[in-house]
């Protein structure tokens, strides 16, 4: 098998496992969230070894640099020789930061908290707000 020295971008993201569908692949191009040099690509643009694809999947930024041009998927153990992963570190930080606090910020659209979720914002978020213990209002003054 010959390995082409071109890939459309969105079947070699597919290829490359990034994202599980061709199609949600051709979206992300589509709505933004895939550039290669600062700039936003279409489904259809050629990629060649040795560019580097910046993907969004919010809140972080993947970075890929392409070490092979494939458009047939491949196995998750020849991965590493598809694409160099050269994602900044700050960007884990960042994903780090926002599992860790993720249950504060909701995303819009999401609907009501569970009352789970709504116990887990309350402990968090009470003691900040008020800035007081139980014991600030003990008659130990008489």
């Amino acid at each position: 098998m010959t390995v082409p020295e071109e890939a459309r971008i969105d079947k070699w993201l597919w290829a490359a496992r990034i994202y599980k569908t061709r199609s949600l692949a051709a979206d992300a191009c589509k709505n933004g969230r895939v550039t290669i040099e600062g700039m936003n690509v279409k489904p259809s643009r050629q990629v060649k070894a040795g560019e580097v694809v910046s993907v969004k999947k919010p809140p972080v930024t993947y970075s890929y640099r392409i070490l092979k041009c494939i458009e047939q998927r491949v196995g998750a153990k020849l991965v590493p020789e598809v694409y160099e992963n050269v994602t900044d570190p700050k960007q884990y930080e960042l994903l780090e930061m926002s599992r860790i606090s993720g249950f504060v910020a909701r995303q819009r659209g999401t609907g009501r908290p569970t009352k789970k979720e709504r116990r887990a914002m309350e402990s968090f978020v009470e003691p900040i707000l008020f800035g007081f213990d139980d014991d600030d209002f003990s008659d130990d003054d008489e």
